[in-house]
């Protein structure tokens, strides 16, 4: 009996042991792939100055003083060699660092932007020692690629994938030159997809935690089938060193710029002509919607493909030929990579109701708007708390582009300051009421039921914006 119950208990531990995922291994990949990733040196002649000043520019925001002499030694002396002339007004050569990988036998190797801009020359060292001096094919800041070629054949490659089936979970491997170390290989897991970063909007980034360090720009972005889905581009960090949050340009995109670079020289961008933001819970509220989803026109380019399609502001884009829009960031990508001049359909939501315009894309122009200030005299305040003036001829000179609208003077306690109003808005539109001047504003808000969620536009250092506010007792 007791022997019966010793073998009882040792199969309930037996199977009672949880089972321990095995972690992936990620040695054959490397030595697959290693020969195809590349270290990217660029120098450009400079006096003392200027290098120090490129130095600084090259090193993160933020890094601790302690650490500044350590970036600055590597990025002095990417190949680890002392020496250099000491200071005074005599050229030297700034030197940057990056990585970047062979995507064809005869020599054309990806980078990014960044890392080759404004570069005098440009050096690939391959794994076998050989420095070659590259060509700069084409880049694109937009999207910060950079394709380069190289004088030779026979090269090994990567294999080319696809971001579209990466899964959020989905353990990744980068291989770059952080701070000059070549072939040092980092992996991690993708966090998020679909990121949207300051000066990216043509750009759904991948974030993973792939420790990713200065030299590592350029470098690919592998998933487990050895494949590269994406390309090494940026880093969140506070402190200079890396936080977790790593960030590159799924492959999808960058194909797409190498295949036009190559075809064109250069590469262009769709183009719809909007402003756009994201609708928060409080919009939603305000413009009848279920829930916040899409993005929010806030401001109608003149001569664009949206005025031409007679799209409004204050309509919300919830899908681009198909495509659901969950949030503004979505839209941007999927207008910039559809072919110039190509027809395309959006399904849009306006005053309550969903429709569908069709738009030819157009093609995305450099635009730069000016930054107003005013000097108005103040008006008594409202019960949103706040006072406005009309504008005067200066000012509405100043602002361009901009019809009416009032300008905020003081913001006091109430709803306007909860909903983020600032001094110096420029207030354009209440729900659906264009505002002219100062009697359209008062009208607009006396006629608000108290308590409800009420969209208001306005522009701000040139920028349109929709804010949500309720109107207060």
């Amino acid at each position: 009996m007791l022997k019966k119950l010793s073998w009882y208990f040792f199969l309930v531990i037996l199977f009672s042991e949880p089972t321990r995922a095995e972690l992936p291994d990620f040695t054959q990949m490397v030595k697959a792939n290693g020969t195809a990733i590349v270290n990217i040196s660029t120098t450009q002649k400079a006096n003392a100055l200027e290098m120090d000043a490129a130095i600084k520019q090259q090193m993160p925001e933020g890094i601790p003083p302690e650490m500044e002499e350590l970036f600055k030694h590597f990025l002095e002396n990417p190949n680890g060699q002392g020496g250099g002339a000491p200071g005074g007004s005599a050229p030297e050569e700034a030197q940057s660092l990056g990585s970047g990988f062979i995507i064809s036998q005869d020599g054309f190797v990806l980078t990014n932007h960044h890392v080759v801009k404004d570069a005098a020359e440009i050096v690939v060292k391959l794994t076998d020692r050989r420095e070659l001096v590259a060509k700069l094919i084409g880049s694109d800041a937009r999207t910060d690629i950079a394709l380069l070629k190289v004088n030779a054949t026979g090269l090994p490659v990567v294999n080319i994938g696809s971001a579209a089936q990466l899964q959020v979970g989905e353990w990744v491997l980068a291989i770059g030159s952080p701070f000059g170390f070549e072939q040092s290989a980092t992996a991690g897991i993708v966090s998020a997809k679909g990121r949207s970063l300051p000066g990216g909007n043509y750009v759904p980034f991948i974030q993973t935690d792939v420790a990713i360090n200065p030299g590592n720009s350029g470098g690919p972005l592998f998933n487990m089938k050895g494949e590269v889905v994406g390309i090494n581009s940026q880093i969140y960090s506070r402190t200079g060193g890396f936080m977790g949050l790593s960030f590159s340009i799924p492959m999808d995109i960058a194909m797409n710029v190498v295949n036009q670079i190559k075809s064109n020289g250069k590469a262009s961008h769709g183009w719809l002509g909007v402003q756009i933001q994201d609708v928060t819970r409080q919009l939603a509220e305000s413009f009848g919607m279920k829930k916040p989803q899409g993005a929010l026109i806030s401001k109608v380019l003149p001569n664009s493909p949206a005025e031409k399609a007679s799209l409004q502001i204050g309509d919300v884009i919830t899908e681009f030929n198909g495509q659901q829009i969950e949030k503004s960031g979505d839209l941007p990508p999927m207008v910039g990579v559809t072919p110039i001049n190509e027809e395309a359909t959006l399904t849009i939501i306006r005053q309550g109701d969903t429709e569908k315009v069709n738009f030819k894309i157009g093609l995305l122009p450099d635009q730069d708007e000016k930054i107003v200030e005013s000097k108005a005299e103040k008006k008594p305040t409202n019960k949103l708390g706040i006072s406005v003036s009309n504008l005067t001829p200066e000012q509405t000179e100043a602002l361009q582009n901009i019809t009416g609208g009032v300008l905020v003077q003081e913001v006091g306690k109430g709803s306007a300051r909860d909903a983020g109003i600032m001094r110096g808005d420029v207030i354009l539109r209440i729900q659906n009421k264009v505002i002219n001047d100062t009697d359209d504003f008062n009208k607009a808000i006396n006629n608000m039921a108290e308590g409800k969620s009420v969209a208001v536009l306005i522009q701000r250092r040139g920028s349109p914006i929709f804010l949500a506010l309720k109107i207060g007792k």
